[in-house]
């Protein structure tokens, strides 16, 4: 089993907080005005819509690499429809140049199959805060 971890900590002088996992950093904030927020970072919804899209980018490379398929671009659009603050829909679109001979539906098809971030989008997990 693999853990992921990451820490967000408050950026001193400010009311925004960086999060940090492994090498990689990230600033989230609300919008300039809301809450205290000086807009200096994205929020949770677009941190979200980056995780679908980030793991799909990636997942579809991990595809290609196993099944010896060459991509040439990969590009992904994800859109979140919020209601009442929640998540009610995720739209996805994905792109791929690929030379001719490569089955880029059933690429995508075994990429989506594969996505860690999709399947707990769509299956849910247990959360615990504490």
């Amino acid at each position: 089993m693999t853990a992921i971890t990451a820490t967000f900590r408050t950026i001193p002088g400010t009311q925004a907080a960086e999060g940090r996992t492994g090498e990689h950093a990230v600033v989230v904030d609300r919008p300039a005005g809301v809450a205290g927020g000086a807009g200096a970072g994205m929020n949770g919804g677009q941190l979200l819509a980056l995780a679908i899209g980030g793991c799909l980018a990636n997942d579809v490379r991990y595809v290609a690499a196993v099944r010896n398929d060459t991509i040439d671009d990969v590009q992904v659009d994800v859109s979140l429809e919020i209601d009442n603050g929640l998540v009610t829909s995720a739209d996805v679109v994905i792109r791929l140049v690929v030379p001719d001979g490569v089955d880029t539906a059933a690429l995508v098809d075994e990429a989506v199959a594969a996505s860690t971030v999709l399947a707990a989008v769509r299956d849910g997990f247990p959360v615990t805060v504490r």
